[in-house]
């Protein structure tokens, strides 16, 4: 990375006091003539006729809702700033998903005002960094600075795109800081906005907008519902990238199989919508194993749980538990089975007034009933399920929902969530495991290092549900089959 003329003053410094202290020397190295030279012989890069973004009527439509539960008071959702990884570089932004589902936008420092209207509406103006100022050399003496990271819009050009009116968000502290009136702002993303309303705004009220925000999302748009598409397409492209490779991985480690989906998330999406869990024999009963460092072995488990995130935001999250030398074994395939069995269940217990928690409990009592069969518990499976006992090697629950967040609508109040009633447009995982560790003396040695979940993303539709990844095989001789086709 080039760090030839990156300045050592914070970015928050004035860009004109920048201007100041080059023009007094104080930038080692920066000639008059060179900062004069710099400020002339550029061309106009203004952008016309740009189209709105492909969510612009539905972003409007969420803004609208937002107005109608919050009359009379001022709403400020900011999308963050950048987060520093190390010294002078930063972690990659990623806007707030609340920001983005309001607005469309993903860039750094932005805010969404909602300023309540004379007709007991609101209006909405979204403040932006606008273009690097070129005659006070912001552009090229900030690190922020156009010439360092890139053009970014205009706020004529955002206004277009977003289709809200659009200004500079250098300004808008300040002019919080002097408005009266009753105001919520999202909290957690933008340290000064939060400052500049201190004696504004009570955590009481800004978690009712918060919770709000999150519980709007519990009903997926037709937009959502394609993008949610759109990511798990590309993850089934991701799977069936990492079988194809299974050798090279085992010549090196899971890491090989992280970077092989990663590159089908950067090259179709955005990102990964969370950290690839690539997770070889015993570490597949590890559930968050990240570390993705371990061997891959001929005769083990592959649990891969990975999913690409749009470049609108939405995520997928799809599991499956591969034979890494493409055939189970007996007792491999017995333990996939029996979750298989159980997710199944699950699926078939998400339709429209069905309760959320009833996929987790049809899927429980499954692995409940093999648990007992198998020796490893003891019946009725009644008492099992009473007392949790299946949870030693069950875990975790069974789904959650799905959207810009992997687990979305996390804020949402437990009776609007886990408590709630299924309606068509929610999308959820059904995602049940068995996971027996290395160490467990409960279970006979053949069990042990076995860790096994199956998951895919699920549409609650009028009349059922959809299977949003149907597209990669879930009974183990189908998994084979697939296996050995993309193998050749």
């Amino acid at each position: 990375m080039s760090d030839e003329l990156t300045p050592e003053t914070p970015e928050e410094e004035q860009p004109q006091k920048k201007h100041e202290q080059r023009k007094n020397g104080l930038y080692p190295g920066v000639s008059d003539e060179l900062a004069d030279s710099m400020r002339t012989g550029w061309a106009d890069t203004e952008l016309h006729g740009l189209k709105p973004v492909a969510q612009a009527a539905h972003t409007a439509e969420r803004r609208a809702s937002l107005s109608a539960r919050f009359p009379g008071e001022r709403i400020v959702v900011p999308a963050g700033r950048l987060k520093t990884r190390s010294n002078d570089t930063e972690y990659p932004f990623r806007a707030s998903t609340e920001y983005a589902y309001l607005t469309g936008d993903q860039t750094e420092n932005g805010v969404l005002v909602l300023e309540p209207a004379g007709t007991g509406g609101h209006r909405a103006t979204i403040y932006l960094l606008p273009r690097s100022d070129r005659e006070n050399g912001e552009f090229w003496l900030s690190g922020q600075g156009e010439l360092w990271v890139g053009r970014r819009h205009s706020l004529t050009e955002a206004e277009q795109l977003l289709g809200i009116p659009a200004k500079d968000v250098r300004e808008l502290a300040e002019a919080l800081a002097e408005a009266g009136g009753p105001v919520r702002v999202l909290r957690g993303h933008d340290a000064v906005i939060e400052t500049a309303l201190t004696d504004k705004v009570t955590a009481e009220r800004d978690e009712e907008l918060r919770v709000h925000l999150s519980e709007a999302r519990v009903v997926k748009d037709a937009f959502e519902v394609a993008e949610l598409q759109k990511a798990v397409d590309s993850t089934v492209r991701g799977f069936e990238d990492v079988v194809k490779v299974l050798d090279k991985a085992e010549a090196t480690s899971e890491r090989y199989i992280e970077g092989t989906f990663f590159l089908r998330a950067r090259v179709e999406g955005n990102d990964v919508g969370y950290g690839s869990i690539c997770a070889a024999g015993p570490n597949a009963c590890t559930l968050h194993w990240v570390r993705n460092d371990g061997q891959v072995r001929p005769g083990d488990l592959l649990l891969l749980d990975a999913g690409v995130e749009t470049r609108d935001l939405y995520t997928a999250d799809v599991t499956r538990t591969l034979p890494i030398n493409g055939t189970y074994s007996d007792i491999q395939r017995k333990v996939y089975d029996a979750v298989y069995e159980a997710q199944e269940a699950g699926i078939a217990a998400v339709r429209p007034g069905a309760k959320f928690r009833d996929f987790h409990d049809a899927a429980q009592r499954v692995l409940a009933e093999k648990l007992v069969e198998w020796g490893l518990l003891e019946g009725p499976v009644e008492r099992v399920l009473e007392l949790s006992l299946q949870r030693r090697w069950t875990l975790h629950g069974t789904g959650h929902m799905l959207g810009m967040d992997v687990h979305d609508c996390a804020a949402a109040r437990t009776e609007a969530y886990v408590d709630g009633t299924l309606e068509p447009g929610m999308c959820l995982t059904v995602e049940p495991g068995l996971y027996f560790q290395t160490d467990d003396l409960t279970v006979p040695e053949e069990y042990r290092g076995i860790g096994v979940r199956i998951e895919d993303d699920i549409l609650v539709t009028e009349d059922g549900n959809r299977n949003l990844s149907a597209g990669l095989p879930r009974e183990s001789a189908e998994v084979e089959a697939w296996m050995a086709a993309l193998k050749g």
